[in-house]
């Protein structure tokens, strides 16, 4: 039997003499890609809970091989446990919309409803023109500034002298002494 590649040639199964068969393979993805981009530490603290899950070592063991404390150990086994579970969740199916393309799916429509806009506006402008009528005056703010200028309040120190009397002892209300009312 010769194996090229995907390809094994076998004559006894095949019809024809010299035939190719092909022979499927394992599919190749995530899965066989293992550790990509990990650092060494990543993958050998990773071994260390695996081989703490499977019984093949104590916590303690692992925590000395890693070259953490027994504590730390636990809490980083919590964490590897709690990425597993997020991990096994389902993915949503389809394209997922990042926040670029959904500011560029806004951008998109925006443009659009500004040429929609620009279309209305010049058949507004052709039918005022077709019935006679004449397009309204443009007012266009004044050159000063626009807005009108605000007169300032001093509310702030209106309040502040009202919380300070307030907070001030009451005046001393005439007093009985001496017997005299």
């Amino acid at each position: 039997m010769k194996e090229a590649g995907n390809v094994v040639t076998d004559p006894a199964a095949a019809s024809a003499p010299g035939k190719a068969v092909k022979v499927k393979s394992r599919p190749r993805g995530p899965a066989t890609d293992w550790g990509a981009g990990a650092s060494a530490a990543a993958k050998r603290l990773a071994a260390a809970i695996l081989e703490v899950l499977a019984g093949t070592r104590t916590p303690a063991e692992a925590a000395q091989a890693v070259g953490v404390s027994l504590p730390r150990y636990y809490l980083l086994e919590v964490r590897a446990l709690q990425g597993m579970l997020v991990a096994c969740e389902p993915r949503p199916l389809g394209r997922q919309q990042t926040s670029e393309s959904a500011l560029a799916a806004l951008q998109r429509d925006c443009e659009h409803w500004r040429r929609e806009c620009t279309r209305q506006q010049a058949l507004v402008r052709a039918a005022q023109r077709t019935i006679g009528l004449s397009p309204p005056a443009v007012t266009k703010p004044p050159a000063t500034g626009g807005k009108r200028r605000r007169r300032p309040t001093a509310r702030a120190l209106r309040a502040a002298a009202r919380l300070q009397t307030e907070t001030a002892e009451p005046p001393p209300a005439a007093s009985v002494e001496n017997g005299a009312v």
